[in-house]
């Protein structure tokens, strides 16, 4: 599980009790969609006749912008979570990735499953021996697109939920 059982209020919108203010959870979603889309094509090597991750993609950097609602948003995860089922790993959690990019409309704490499993994808794509470096590279890939408003942010949420995010989460180099 990603998420931890008590939830940041940094990543609760101010509508809703916490201090998360709604151009920042656009951000986090961005940025998440980024990190998925980085991915993609792990994926559409894969299966290239599904469209979902990408969709989902699409569809959170719609929601960014306010054309679509949240539930439509938190449909579409649903979906490109279904994509990778019994794919290889690499594809498989590319299109988690896409999943938690669009669920940040629901949740924004998805924005750290979203780069998570792209991480993932990337250790999963490349052979053993290669594994760490990419890993670290990618994440530092992520953390270089991170907007200022949310940097730190981001990076104490990286911090805190490592462990639950299989400790993809390094030092920065």
């Amino acid at each position: 599980m990603i998420l931890p059982k008590e939830r940041d209020p940094r990543f609760i919108t101010i509508r809703r009790g916490g201090t998360l203010t709604d151009s920042n959870h656009q951000l986090l979603a961005l940025w998440a969609a980024a990190c998925a889309e980085r991915v993609l094509p792990l994926f559409e090597q894969a299966s290239p006749n599904d469209n979902r991750p990408r969709q989902a993609i699409e569809l959170t950097r719609a929601w960014a912008k306010g054309e679509i609602t949240m539930k439509q948003a938190h449909k579409a995860a649903f979906a490109a979570n279904a994509a990778g089922k019994g794919l290889p790993d690499a594809a498989r959690f590319a299109a988690l990735a896409a999943g938690q990019a669009v669920a940040v409309a629901h949740v924004a704490a998805h924005e750290l499953g979203a780069a998570a499993y792209a991480i993932r994808a990337v250790r999963e794509s490349v052979e053993e021996n290669e594994k760490e470096k990419m890993g670290r590279n990618e994440c530092q890939w992520q953390r270089d697109q991170l907007p200022d408003a949310i940097r730190d942010l981001v990076l104490d949420d990286q911090h805190i939920r490592n462990h639950l995010c299989w400790f993809v989460f390094h030092d920065p180099v």
